[in-house]
């Protein structure tokens, strides 16, 4: 075929089949250039002065869907709890920014949670926008406030971004705290697959994410990682864990952050990105891989891929290297769709067999002399009769 008609049959594909980035912060750009606040903004969400994204480069690039990350950094707090409660805030305040996002621009963006909006909003012809929370420092040490941002529409966690935290290892910090996940993060994956939020292992140490993939009963997740054999850096994906992500039905969504894709970082290009993909596709089969581009959080995007715009030319890139069809859609798409609709039907499957949630621990309230106070005046409540007086009246 000529390059002109791969393009166009790439076109044909994207208006088939969503293509969903997996990872992408934009709304922490909003957060740096803006301060979140987006009132009379419109000009500029348009055509961002910096950055890789904007609303008229969505469009350009006919992006189907994407999960904007609502990211704040790791504490820097040396008071742990001061600094997990202020990374909570700030994750409430970059959600706010994100639903203000969609619901200021209702002709390209829509909300979606589940794998049944992916496909309204993609069908409605705007790009579904979908949520997720990068790193388990944000939920300040509570499964309360986790389940509390499944409520406002995060559909995915990573586990952690570049700093430990009280369940999981981070795969560019040593020395290692918890040889993985922790006892704590051990519970929280089954609490994880009970609620229905997808977990994400990107930015994991290699020990954490053998684990995971060993324990979760439901599909997981890469959202921006890449391929260890071809890029040995500690945030990409082994062979070892590749295997077991395969085993799981899970799907390592392929990052386009140059230092990811070649170990001469400033010669990272789209054909990089096509070799982690087919790769990773040839190794575990298409029906696990998807694209995570991580854009908005580099500098500068790989040559060829430079920013949302250019998902056209991946498309090309991998229809010319003699990708299938059918998988090209899988990789664009259906397959985050697929392990979107699994994981929901695991969290239904458990909670209609009365799994219990996970709950957090504090200390007591109510001290015996409290308890004993009030069970008291239960007891003496219940000989009384409301319609007593009247009926004496």
């Amino acid at each position: 075929m000529t390059p002109s008609a791969i393009q166009e049959q790439a076109r044909r594909l994207l208006k088939e089949v969503p293509l969903i980035d997996g990872h992408n912060d934009f709304p922490y750009m909003i957060r740096g250039w803006f301060r979140n606040d987006i009132n009379g903004q419109d000009s500029h969400l348009y055509d961002m002065p910096i950055g890789q994204t904007d609303i008229q480069r969505l469009q350009q690039g006919l992006l189907g869907g994407q999960f904007w990350s609502a990211f704040v950094p790791c504490p820097k707090n040396a008071d742990q709890e001061v600094g997990s409660l202020e990374a909570l805030r700030q994750t409430l305040q970059q959600l706010d920014v994100i639903h203000r996002l969609i619901e200021t621009h209702p002709t390209v963006l829509q909300f979606a949670d589940s794998a049944a909006s992916v496909w309204s909003s993609f069908r409605a012809g705007r790009v579904a926008s979908l949520i997720g929370v990068e790193g388990l420092h944000q939920i300040a040490n509570s499964v309360s406030a986790l389940r509390m941002l499944y409520r406002l529409g995060v559909r995915y966690v990573t586990l952690t971004h570049n700093c430990h935290n009280s369940f999981a290892d981070a795969a560019t910090v040593s020395p290692e705290l918890h040889a993985g996940l922790s006892c704590r993060g051990e519970r929280l994956i089954q609490e994880l697959n009970r609620m229905g939020m997808m977990i994400d292992l990107s930015h994991t140490s290699h020990k954490a994410q053998t684990q995971t993939l060993q324990l979760s009963r439901a599909p997981v997740i890469y959202s921006h990682s890449s391929i260890y054999s071809l890029c040995a850096h500690a945030r990409n994906v082994t062979e070892e864990n590749l295997q077991l992500l395969q085993r799981n039905g899970g799907v390592i969504m392929i990052c386009f952050l140059r230092e990811l894709l070649a170990v001469e970082a400033d010669q990272a290009a789209l054909a990089h990105v096509l070799d982690h993909i087919i790769y990773a596709g040839t190794r575990i089969g298409y029906e696990h891989v998807g694209i995570g581009s991580d854009y908005d959080g580099m500098l500068r995007g790989p040559d060829g891929l430079h920013d949302v715009s250019c998902y056209p030319a991946l498309v090309a890139g991998l229809l010319q290297r003699g990708v299938a069809e059918e998988d090209v859609k899988r990789v664009m798409g259906l397959n985050v769709i697929r392990v979107l609709e699994e994981v929901e039907r695991v969290a239904a499957a458990l909670q209609g067999a009365g799994e219990e949630c996970l709950w957090d621990e504090f200390d007591e309230v109510w001290n015996e002399n409290i308890k004993g106070q009030l069970t008291r005046e239960r007891e003496r409540g219940r000989n009384l009769n409301c319609f007593k007086r009247m009926e004496s009246d």
